[in-house]
C-alpha cells in the first residue's frame, strides 16, 4: 500500500504563488507516477500534472496550468511538489496528490492512491 498527504494549501491573491507539497509513505518504491488533480465546487475532478517517479522525472500539463505550475519530486524524500505561480481565481479548488504503481496518465482512473485534498483559495 502507498499513502499519500497533501500540504501547503491556502489563500493567495491572484498573481500570487503557492507550493503544494505531497508526501508519499509505505512501499513508494513501487510507484511509478504522482500527478496533481483538482476539483472546484460542482464541477468535475479534473487533471493538473503528472510526474514519473524515478525515470527521468516526466512531465506533464493540462493546458490551463501550462507556463505557471510546475510540478516536481524529490525521489529520496519521497516527496512530489506543485509549484503554482500567477495564479487566478479560477485555480480555485481541493488540489488533490495521486499516485499509481504502473501508470502515467491524465485521468482519475489511472491512479490508484489518492489523499484527502488541500484547499487552495485565490482572491481576485
Amino acid at each position: 500500500q502507498v499513502k499519500v498527504v497533501e500540504s501547503g494549501g491556502g489563500l493567495v491573491q491572484a498573481g500570487g504563488s503557492l507550493r503544494l507539497s505531497c508526501a508519499a509513505s509505505g512501499r513508494t518504491f513501487r510507484i511509478y507516477a504522482m500527478a496533481w488533480f483538482r476539483q472546484a465546487p460542482g464541477k468535475e475532478r479534473e487533471f493538473v500534472a503528472a510526474v514519473t517517479w524515478r525515470r527521468g522525472g516526466n512531465t506533464q500539463y493540462a493546458d490551463s496550468v501550462k507556463g505557471r505550475f510546475t510540478i516536481s519530486r524529490d525521489y529520496a524524500k519521497s516527496t512530489a511538489f506543485l509549484q503554482m505561480n500567477s495564479l487566478k481565481p479560477e485555480d480555485t479548488a481541493t488540489y488533490y496528490c495521486a499516485a499509481d504503481k504502473s501508470r502515467y496518465g491524465t485521468t482519475r482512473q489511472e491512479y490508484e492512491y489518492w489523499g484527502q485534498g488541500t484547499q487552495v483559495t485565490v482572491s481576485s
